[in-house]
Parts: C-alpha cells; sequence; structure tokens
C-alpha cells in the first residue's frame, strides 16, 4: 500500500492573476503531465491550471469498485490531497464557485468522490467515464450541497472498467446533493477521451 504527498504541475494563468482554478486529476498508469496536455484541447481564459500526480501514477491500487478498504491508505491520501490543493487555491484568492475539476478513469472516480465528499457550489465538474467509489455506495460518506454545481459524466457503453450502472447510481447520488448532472453515454466508445466529450465539457461546464 502506498500513500501520496502532494507533487502539482501547473499551466495556463499564473494563480495569482487567475480568476478561475482547474483542477486535473490523471487516470491509472498515466501522469499529471498527460491530463495537464489536454488544457491545450480547451479555452481557458484567466484560469490557474494544476494537476497533482499520483505516486507510483496509480491513485489507488484495485479497482474504484473494489471494498474501499482494499483500496486504503492509498485512498485517503488521494483525496486528502485534492483537499489540500483546493485548499491551497482558496488562501489565494479564488473562491470555491470559481474551482473547476476535470479527471479521467480513475482521476474522474476520484473527482466525483472529492465533490461528493465535500459537497460545496463549485464552478464545475467534468468526469470522463467514471463513477463514486467502494463495492457499493456509502451514503454516509457523502456530505454538503453541491447546489447547483454542474457536472458532466460521460463513459462509454460497454466500458472495461466502468459499470455504466454504477456511472448512473453516482448520478443519482449527486443528483439529491443538488448537482446539476449531465450524463453523456456513448456507445461502443473504447476506454479514451473524445474531441466531442471536451467540446461537451466546454459547453456545458466551463461556459
Amino acid at each position: 500500500m502506498y500513500t501520496h504527498s502532494k507533487q502539482i504541475i501547473t499551466a495556463g494563468t499564473p494563480i495569482a492573476q487567475a480568476k478561475k482554478a482547474l483542477i486535473m486529476l490523471h487516470g491509472r498508469g498515466a501522469s499529471a503531465n498527460s491530463i495537464i496536455s489536454l488544457s491545450g484541447h480547451l479555452t481557458l481564459p484567466e484560469t490557474a491550471i494544476i494537476a497533482p500526480q499520483a505516486n507510483q501514477h496509480s491513485w489507488y491500487p484495485y479497482s474504484f469498485m473494489a471494498p474501499v478498504e482494499n483500496n486504503e491508505p492509498a485512498l485517503s491520501s488521494a483525496l486528502a490531497v485534492i483537499d489540500e490543493v483546493v485548499n491551497d487555491i482558496a488562501t489565494q484568492g479564488i473562491e470555491k464557485k470559481n474551482i473547476y475539476f476535470l479527471g479521467f478513469s480513475q482521476g474522474a472516480c476520484l473527482t466525483l468522490e472529492y465533490v461528493a465528499r465535500h459537497g460545496d457550489t463549485y464552478g464545475g465538474v467534468i468526469a470522463l467515464t467514471g463513477g463514486l467509489i467502494g463495492e457499493e455506495l456509502d451514503i454516509a460518506n457523502y456530505s454538503g450541497d453541491l447546489a447547483g454545481t454542474p457536472i458532466l459524466i460521460s463513459t462509454g457503453d460497454p466500458d472495461p472498467h466502468v459499470p455504466l450502472s454504477r456511472v448512473e447510481e453516482s448520478v443519482a447520488q449527486l443528483k439529491t446533493m443538488n448537482a446539476n448532472v449531465l450524463l453523456k453515454v456513448y456507445k461502443g466508445r473504447p476506454h479514451t477521451i473524445t474531441e466531442e466529450e471536451l467540446e461537451l465539457a466546454e459547453q456545458y461546464v466551463l461556459k
């Protein structure tokens, strides 16, 4: 088992001059550099971009559908890293309503889990192929009010790692927390990110 320390790379507008911040979370086997390269496909004016790097290129060791205890202590450590980044951004004067998240695959699961455990009014969330974490959803973990936060969740059907049933469960939970959730399912799409998803992210979340 492993834990994470806060290692980040940045792009976009320097945070001292930025009006918004985007936290980007990479998938298993990938890197902060690879996910931050996606920012070149998005229109992000006056936005500081921050991408944390997972230890050993993985935020937690097993499937997001495994019992939570199997993914500890890595999962709690990963969530703590995101919380530290959010708090660092806030101390730089960017309010949570101007903080955005984007994650792919394992990073999308972690993104959704973080905002569900720390419900607040965020700028928006882009979860590209992911769902809430655990063998079963533990509703007791989720608190706060997402208060109209726009959340885009996209996925393939079928996806080799993320069952559509869990994506739909996650949508339902986030809606109970007053998020404005848009689910987009792509039949037969491989486990990847498409240009169409990024365009939708701009229209629905980053507008």
